[in-house]
């Protein structure tokens, strides 16, 4: 039985598998939508999510199976006090698969470890957010044709953004990869990522403050969104949070292949005058996602079609 933590638990050649299999399910859909007739999927939410927690939604619906679970710790028991431990020891009574989403950092670990059903991370606080790696590997492959020599820009806060430190992480095996790191001070990618991931393994990086000085080397700009729920105060937030805001003047530096990421929800850290920009990729990138989703749940329960 396998379970999925963090991006690196696939090798490379495991990541080209999962990639090949979604984009031959976003070809032919009907070929998979039988696959897990009979298989139950359980949500285990005990944060908010639209995006991941209805994309699993799907991703078990289009594939033949069966949904079940909680869109919050406030409608489960662990508002009694309930550990994650037992909670997914009786969860694996009920279903096949769950996918768990938990404000603590190590929380879809702890239940991995008393889990007899693979339990996928759905985001752990603001550390890892691997489906949504798995979404933006897919996401580039497609519309680039290549994870390798690629210029890379994370924009915002680099700081708390799980998404930004999985999709790191992730990229860093593959060759000729580079980024450039855009933030305010404050949200700097954290010193344990610059330390042990970029400089320990020899990728090149550069950090800037503005997003005008990286727009004409890029070939991926990721934008994130400054998050109101990991700030400890009001203050601090509110002075971030319009930091950067990527509109239709920025756009015009960049090279017309360039394509704009964000893991979403977006608050205002992109106009939406850049929507219909075709380098605009975002809402694309949701609906790779659930293909991602569909081609991981059918790898996780060694189901071949």
């Amino acid at each position: 039985m396998r379970h999925l933590m963090s991006p690196l638990d696939f090798s490379v050649e495991e990541l080209d598998e999962l990639l090949n299999l979604a984009n031959d399910i976003e070809k032919d859909p009907k070929k998979y939508a039988h696959a897990c007739d009979g298989k139950k999927l359980a949500t285990c939410f005990y944060e908010p999510s639209t995006r991941t927690r209805l994309s699993f939604e799907a991703a078990m619906l289009n594939l033949g199976g069966s949904v079940l679970g909680f869109s919050s710790a406030d409608s489960s028991s662990a508002a009694k006090g309930e550990s994650v431990s037992d909670t997914i020891r009786i969860i694996s009574c009920y279903a096949d698969i769950c996918a768990m989403r938990h404000p603590k950092e190590g929380a879809p670990l702890v239940a991995s470890l008393h889990s007899n059903i693979p339990v996928i991370n759905a985001g752990d606080g603001g550390h890892q957010h691997p489906t949504q790696t798995l979404t933006d590997l897919l996401t580039i492959h497609s519309l680039k044709g290549r994870l390798d020599n690629l210029t890379i820009g994370l924009c915002g806060d680099l700081k708390f953004g799980r998404t930004v430190h999985s999709l790191i992480n992730a990229l860093i095996r593959y060759p000729g990869i580079r980024f450039v790191l855009i933030s305010p001070e404050e949200l700097k990618v954290p010193s344990y990522i610059r330390e042990e991931v970029l400089n320990r393994n020899h990728i090149p990086y550069e950090e800037v403050i503005r997003l005008e000085d990286a727009m004409d080397k890029l070939d991926i700009l990721y934008m994130t969104r400054v998050q109101k729920e990991r700030f400890f105060n009001e203050e601090d937030y509110v002075r971030m949070k319009d930091f950067y805001i990527l509109d239709k003047k920025k756009m015009e530096l960049a090279p017309k292949d360039m394509l704009v990421l964000h893991p979403l929800p977006r608050v205002n850290e992109i106009s939406v005058e850049v929507d219909n920009d075709p380098r605009a990729v975002y809402f694309k990138q949701a609906q790779y996602g659930v293909y991602v989703r569909m081609a991981l749940i059918l790898t996780l329960l060694g189901i071949q079609v």
